[in-house]
């Protein structure tokens, strides 16, 4: 049975869910990196901005960010130091629209957008000669990597994937966010969408008619913009077909899903059931680690941010 029994311990002080989940926000200083930028210029005109760190000798490792992340995101520069301080070269992709500037099309990314990374993937391939080794995904990016892997099936080109505090089931983490102290997470993600849908759409026409500060919810906010701009019928439609869980069972990648049955932006049992792991894909499920968080560490103040380290040892362990 693909289940890992975790050795993850959260840090004494630092226990709780929203505690694992907050400390980064407020108290991390992030990691310092030297970034490479590089702008790659997309078949249907727009672009995606790509920013890269540690050794040009390295094998490489693709990341994709959460919800409105970036190389500003403390999670994505810490996983690229410790990638980095083993030898490895890290790519991390940014959505279209979360990197320096809004992108140029009235679409932008969500969830099941697979397309993207994959253009990348080719891109790299065939006009850099760079092949991807691995890849890792964050919460929303975790999401994609899982459909993407469950799309190529055996035709995936990566060697070892991994993926953190996935959004499994859309539907049901949309309701979990709704619900108690999660309803503070939703306020700040959705003011942070409105925001950047505002900048957007100050250079180009919406092709939208809405009120965008009556978007209150991640479900309004999804069925009033997200799934008209790309093509689905409403939220629900949008939840169902972009929803990583059902593509989970024909992934072919060794891949290691870390996840926290505590995580505040879903359900305990939002996660994929045992019986739904192929044989090449493993679950390590902790009962504490909140959304991103899995931090350790027995001297108050001094956090060791365990999740980063253990997705870069399964990368590193093949």
């Amino acid at each position: 049975m693909p289940v890992i029994k975790s050795r993850f311990r959260p840090a004494w002080w630092l226990r709780g869910a929203h505690a694992q989940t907050l400390w980064s926000n407020f108290f991390r200083i992030k990691p310092r990196l030297t970034i490479k930028w590089q702008r790659v210029e997309l078949p249907d005109g727009d672009f995606i901005d790509l920013a890269w760190s540690g050794p040009e000798e390295g094998r490489t490792v693709l990341l994709l960010h959460g919800l409105e992340g970036s190389i500003s995101s403390d999670y994505t520069v810490g996983l690229m130091r410790e990638l980095n301080r083993r030898g490895y070269r890290t790519c991390l992709m940014h959505f279209r629209g979360c990197s320096r500037e809004p992108n140029r099309l009235p679409e932008w990314y969500h969830s099941g957008k697979t397309s993207d990374p994959q253009l990348i993937l080719e891109l790299l391939r065939d006009q850099m000669g760079i092949e991807i080794y691995a890849a890792v995904g964050f919460s929303l990016g975790g999401n994609v990597l899982l459909k993407w892997l469950g799309e190529q099936g055996a035709s995936a080109s990566l060697q070892r994937a991994a993926v953190m505090s996935v959004p499994f089931l859309l539907e049901q983490c949309a309701q979990r966010m709704n619900q108690g102290f999660s309803r503070i997470y939703q306020r700040h993600l959705v003011n942070t969408m409105r925001r950047s849908y505002k900048e957007k759409f100050t250079s180009m026409v919406s092709p939208l008619n809405v009120d965008i500060d009556a978007l209150n919810t991640f479900w309004k906010f999804d069925d009033q913009v997200t799934a008209p701009v790309h093509g689905f019928k409403g939220a629900d439609d949008y939840y169902r077909r972009s929803s990583s869980r059902q593509f989970i069972p024909r992934i072919c990648v060794p891949t290691l899903i870390l996840h926290a049955i505590d995580d505040p932006f879903m359900f305990p049992h939002t996660p994929p059931r045992t019986d739904e792991l192929p044989e090449n894909v493993w679950l390590e499920l902790p009962e504490h680690g909140g959304h991103v968080g899995f931090i350790s560490g027995m001297i108050p103040g001094r956090a060791n941010y365990w999740g980063e380290k253990r997705l870069a040892e399964w990368i590193d362990s093949a």
